[in-house]
């Protein structure tokens, strides 16, 4: 028999790609300290060759032009350009100074600009906004809304709004900055030793010379003090397998880092950008949530999937008050695959993660640290024609009194997305103790076009006032929102 059917109200809430948003991004050459190849460097060489020789009057005359056109969209444009000119500064033929009019019009010449959501907008995660408090009318709520935003050869990255849920459970959103704004890498971030070996230990990278590297560090140590130890114990140890290790442990050290954005920087300016080299071709879909640990200190953390254009990897992000974010790799043999989520609090004293290791039903794992995860278990299997090819969460649980509510995707014939719901024991949840035996939302007619048809998806909800809260993408183009009165939802599990 036929699961009945759960009133679902949409509301009138989109969000669109908005092309206008644009990034100023390094164009040519290499944007992180790369070195370029003998074929880029002549290319560089030659483009610094005719700009060095314009004329003054011309260097000013281009660049005033280069500011009419793109200062007011933009904050620190003549920041940025300068910085573009110090990373091409080495391939300079001569240390002579030049007047900062030029400096400014090489940098410009190195620059581009990047509409970093111009293709799509969409997997939405909702959580509770740090400072929920301010400015709330009583019985309304705050909340951050991450979203994955795909641009230019499909590079996602994670952006930002903010918005109300108000008294009456309705949405309703900020209007966003017209400015967008990189993090900025923290350049004398700290590593844990004891931390990374065991990380490098994950990635069987515990190499004795490894280990002689790690003990001339302190118990805390930056990038450029482990660079400045392995290239001295590389001097002093040459070899293939020591060459090896060092690239091993210098990209884990580019995959761990933090970046940090300026606190007058309203949260819609705020963009995490492609960073790392595992992250080259993408950071997607963000599942945040707001994880509280035992003694009442509140962090939240996102797993997301960094994808390098060949491998796909899970990976971590933690702050408190998203201005901060360190990006953390996930190790052990249980973090692979897309979908991992957080539950918010631990459950008997360890960390708890829903995952799909192998494309197709949902697992859980324990872990005594969120970086480290070696076993899963199946808990639910596809039942129901509509998620017959493949089962996945849509964000971390959410716990009720009943139980941990986790909203689940679901794909059927045609690739067609559903998105439905289960409910684990809140002290075991390994235990399945219910699940709806029909989707919550389906794409309707008017929803169905878009990038990928037929696809409707949430990296995660929140509960307020009796009522969830779940905002979702429309075939991978724009994001929505649906609300859902919380005890019919559980009544309804079978």
């Amino acid at each position: 028999m036929r699961a009945r059917t759960l009133p679902v109200d949409r509301l009138p809430v989109f969000l669109r790609p908005d092309p206008s948003r644009v990034l100023v991004r390094p164009f040519l050459g290499t944007a992180g300290g790369g070195t370029p190849s003998a074929e880029q460097t002549a290319r560089l060489l030659r483009i610094i060759a005719r700009v060095l020789a314009l004329g003054e009057r011309q260097v000013e005359a281009l660049l005033k032009e280069v500011f009419a056109d793109f200062g007011d969209r933009h904050q620190e444009i003549h920041r940025f350009f300068l910085a573009r000119f110090a990373q091409i500064r080495p391939l300079l033929p001569s240390d002579d100074e030049l007047t900062e009019p030029r400096r400014l019009l090489l940098g410009s010449f190195f620059t581009n600009e990047y509409s970093l959501e111009s293709a799509a907008l969409f997997n939405p995660c909702m959580v509770e906004h740090p400072d929920g408090a301010g400015e709330t009318p009583e019985g309304g709520l705050r909340f951050i809304l991450s979203l994955r935003a795909t641009g230019e050869g499909h590079v996602s990255s994670i952006t930002f709004r903010t918005g109300t849920v108000t008294p009456e459970l309705e949405v309703v959103l900020d209007t966003p900055s017209r400015f967008v704004t990189e993090s900025r890498p923290i350049p004398h971030a700290q590593f844990e030793r004891t931390l990374f070996a065991r990380k490098l230990a994950e990635l069987h990278v515990a190499t004795p010379f490894a280990r002689r590297v790690m003990d001339s560090l302190g118990a805390k140590f930056t990038f450029e003090s482990l660079r400045r130890a392995t290239t001295s114990a590389l001097r002093q140890t040459p070899g293939d397998e020591e060459s090896h290790t060092v690239e091993g442990m210098i990209l884990l050290a580019r995959s761990n880092y933090e970046v940090v954005f300026d606190s007058n920087q309203p949260v819609s300016e705020r963009v995490i950008f492609p960073y790392s080299p595992s992250q080259s071709n993408g950071i997607e879909d963000a599942r945040f949530v707001r994880f509280t640990e035992d003694d009442g200190s509140v962090c939240y953390y996102a797993t997301y999937t960094a994808y390098d254009g060949r491998v796909v990897l899970p990976q971590l992000l933690e702050s408190r008050d998203f201005l901060t974010f360190r990006v953390c790799t996930l190790n052990g043999p249980a973090a692979m695959n897309k979908g991992m989520a957080l539950f918010p609090r631990r459950i008997g004293g360890s960390y708890a993660m829903l995952s799909r290791q192998d494309n197709e039903n949902i697992h859980v794992m324990f872990s005594d640290h969120p970086h480290f995860w070696h076993e899963s278990q199946v808990i639910l299997k596809p039942r129901f024609p509509w998620e017959f090819v493949q089962l996945g969460n849509c964000g971390s649980p959410i716990e009720t009194e009943r139980g941990w509510l986790v909203l689940s995707h679901g794909v059927g014939p045609m690739r067609k997305y559903a998105i439905g719901a289960f409910l684990l024991d809140r002290d075991d949840p390994t235990r399945v103790i219910g699940r709806l035996g029909s989707p919550l939302i389906t794409a309707e007619r008017q929803e169905r076009e878009g990038y990928v048809p037929n696809v409707v998806y949430s990296c995660g909800g929140l509960v307020h006032r009796g009522h969830l809260i779940l905002p979702y993408a429309l075939a991978d183009s724009v994001t929505t929102f649906a609300r859902v009165r919380l005890d019919a939802l559980l009544d309804a599990m079978c």
